[in-house]
């Protein structure tokens, strides 16, 4: 019997994985070492191309990353009729945020994931913000659709999937906060250029976007949403992030959480006011007097106009 090796085929977008993964080591290996030579600094292009292989398998498999709260998800129970719930729904500045320690007690949810962009939030958005059945969500997203994280995007793109979220959010009669993108620096080491994946002012751009968003849809106080504005709290007079709330140009410290945990508070307490008050009626049964069987009779459910 004859052993041989076969030939598995390959999908179009793995295929060109491969190809870029060998570009990439081709030239890495082109590229002569001298002794004793001083490493050139990475730019911020090129972390993000590494950081976008090393993803690669990742988000070919699972570009929303659905599996990382799955099982989470399926565990938790649905809220009781007076919780208050909460999603903190975004990114790496939301995955790192310890909710616990901000606000005990609170029935405050944790959906974020690490360098995610809108696209992948709006995958994300039925089974880890819908289906948790919350009154409010929190939504902090942006900064690395500006960076190109999973691709080039366009402020009208980014936009377009923030206005998205709002819509699937409000045909479920849940409060969207929308919270500003955070400020950068390059003021540390570890922040490195910043400013080249991140431009400021496109950050700048895309808040005064999401003001003017959540202001627009204030006419009626059940469909809109609250702008969270954490930037105006953590900008310094250059326009930048306070260098001691990142160590990283980026993702807040304890000091940056802390400013950012009370005014999140706020937000979470006005758009919890701006929720209508529902008055169920509930089952009522009678007894029919004529010489049809005994029937039961439901009440519709509705909505009273409570300050």
């Amino acid at each position: 019997m004859k052993l041989g090796c076969g030939i598995l085929p390959l999908s179009k977008q793995a295929f060109f994985a491969v190809l870029l993964s060998l570009s990439a080591l081709a030239q890495q290996a082109a590229q002569p070492v001298q002794p004793n030579a001083t490493p050139k600094p990475v730019t911020g292009a090129e972390r993000l191309q590494q950081w976008r292989l090393s993803q690669m398998p990742m988000l070919m498999d699972d570009f929303g990353e659905l599996a990382r709260y799955r099982e989470a998800n399926a565990a938790l129970q649905p809220p009781a009729p007076s919780e208050n719930r909460v999603v903190f729904f975004g990114d790496s500045i939301t995955d790192m945020w310890k909710l616990d320690v901000s606000f005990p007690g609170k029935p405050y949810i944790n959906r974020g994931i690490s360098g995610q962009t809108t696209p992948q939030l709006l995958i994300r958005f039925r089974p880890e913000v819908i289906d948790l059945h919350p009154k409010v969500v929190v939504i902090l997203a942006g900064t690395n659709d500006i960076a190109g994280n999973t691709g080039p995007e366009s402020l009208e793109q980014i936009e377009g999937n923030y206005a998205s979220m709002a819509e699937l959010a409000r045909a479920h009669e849940i409060k969207v906060i929308y919270a500003s993108v955070l400020p950068v620096h390059e003021y540390t080491p570890e922040a490195g250029d910043m400013f080249t994946q991140r431009p400021p002012e496109k950050i700048v751009a895309l808040n005064r976007w999401l003001k003017n968003y959540c202001a627009s849809s204030s006419v009626v106080p059940r469909t809109s949403c609250v702008y969270l504005d954490y930037f105006s709290a953590m900008v310094d007079d250059k326009g930048y992030m306070k260098k001691e709330l990142a160590d990283d140009g980026l993702n807040p410290n304890a000091a940056g959480y802390k400013i950012m945990a009370p005014l999140a508070e706020a937000a979470i307490e006005k758009a919890l006011m701006d929720l209508p008050k529902t008055a169920h009626l509930g089952f009522a049964e009678i007894n029919v007097t004529s010489r049809r069987p005994r029937q039961s009779i439901m009440t519709m459910s509705f909505r009273l106009p409570w300050p």
